[in-house]
């Protein structure tokens, strides 16, 4: 798809999400998706997600003493940065909620 021309450069669109012409799903309007999960669903899933985290480094560390050849130490030192990672941020995000809900319940 090419696009009107600037002057004497034209441009060409290789990928056709790109073009605007894609369709969104669940009804989307306007080029806004509309979503129909509410923010404890997100946060469910973003804390399922954290907790997955957690027991995959707990396999791994478990695998490693049970049977260290089978896997290399750089994967459990990888999956345990990202669980650590992934609650630090989840800490992160609890904590500026509960600061947030303060403020709102103090300015009332």
């Amino acid at each position: 798809m090419k696009i009107a021309e600037f002057g004497q450069l034209q441009m060409t669109r290789t990928n056709a999400a790109h073009t605007g012409a894609t369709k969104f799903e669940n009804g989307a309007e306007n080029g806004v998706a509309k979503t129909s999960k509410s923010f404890q669903s997100y946060l469910l899933e973003a804390m399922d997600s954290m907790n997955q985290e957690q027991v995959n480094v707990s396999k791994l560390s478990e695998q490693m003493i049970t049977d260290p050849d089978s896997l290399d130490i750089h994967d459990v030192t990888i999956a345990m940065s990202k669980a650590r990672m992934s609650l630090n941020l989840a800490q992160s995000v609890i904590d500026r909620l509960v600061t947030g809900w303060n403020e709102i319940s103090t300015t009332r």
